[in-house]
């Protein structure tokens, strides 16, 4: 595809893109905080979240805090590309946009299926319009919200699996979550299979394609291709 073309198509994605986070924006049920998202990156790479913390929310940014720095200390380790790089070509999506709330024990409070589904047309027409080869669902309720998947996530986390995301077949990585209170991926057999997982992103094409560092005076390309 020509460079002006593939540019064109570039600008249309990011303003379709746009639309939709403003349409999050003006999305606000009752007892959530604000809305939360990423940049409308042009990427073939959908990484999706389970909902933002209240640290998020404060910062007005997804992964902003503890469980961010752990997940972005594994995408590096594993592809070499560092935190602004992965944000700058990899596009963040979330189960639920905004912050849930506490439960009374203190901990961050898990969204119920009715809340989880109020934000599932956002992820639609975001899958729709990116068509994305690759899908990172990170946490157990994003990867049941890929995959339909409702048992133990060790069944799934090191694999790469085939399916359709509203409709688009894609490739379907799934990972932990990274919350500094979770010792899943500490212990095995967690630990074995996030290092399987990670292998796996870092082998796939979209991945290299989108994360690989360019050599010094070599010339850069857009973050899609067709």
């Amino acid at each position: 595809m020509a460079v002006g073309r593939r540019g064109r198509d570039e600008e249309r994605i990011v303003a379709a893109l746009a639309e939709v986070q403003r349409d999050l924006g003006a999305f606000r049920p009752a007892g959530f905080g604000p809305p939360v998202h990423g940049p409308p990156v042009p990427s073939r790479i959908f990484l999706i979240g389970q909902a933002p913390g209240p640290h998020e929310a404060r910062l007005g940014r997804p992964f902003a805090y503890t469980a961010g720095k752990t997940l972005f200390r594994w995408l590096e380790g594993a592809t070499g590309a560092d935190e602004e790089m992965v944000r700058s070509r990899v596009y963040i999506s979330a189960v639920v946009r905004c912050f849930p709330g506490k439960t009374r024990g203190g901990g961050d409070r898990v969204p119920t299926p009715a809340e989880c589904a109020l934000w599932r047309d956002f992820v639609r027409r975001e899958v729709e319009i990116l068509s994305p080869r690759l899908v990172i669902p990170v946490g157990r309720l994003a990867i049941a919200e890929v995959l339909g998947h409702t048992e133990p996530i060790a069944a799934v986390v090191g694999k790469k699996l085939r399916a359709r995301v509203h409709g688009v077949p894609v490739d379907v990585i799934p990972l932990p979550h990274p919350s500094g209170a979770s010792t899943w991926f500490k212990t095995e057999p967690g630990r074995t299979l996030l290092e399987r997982a990670l292998a796996r992103l870092a082998a796939h094409p979209e991945v290299r394609r989108a994360l690989r560092r360019r050599r010094p005076g070599e010339a850069g390309e857009g973050v899609r291709r067709a």
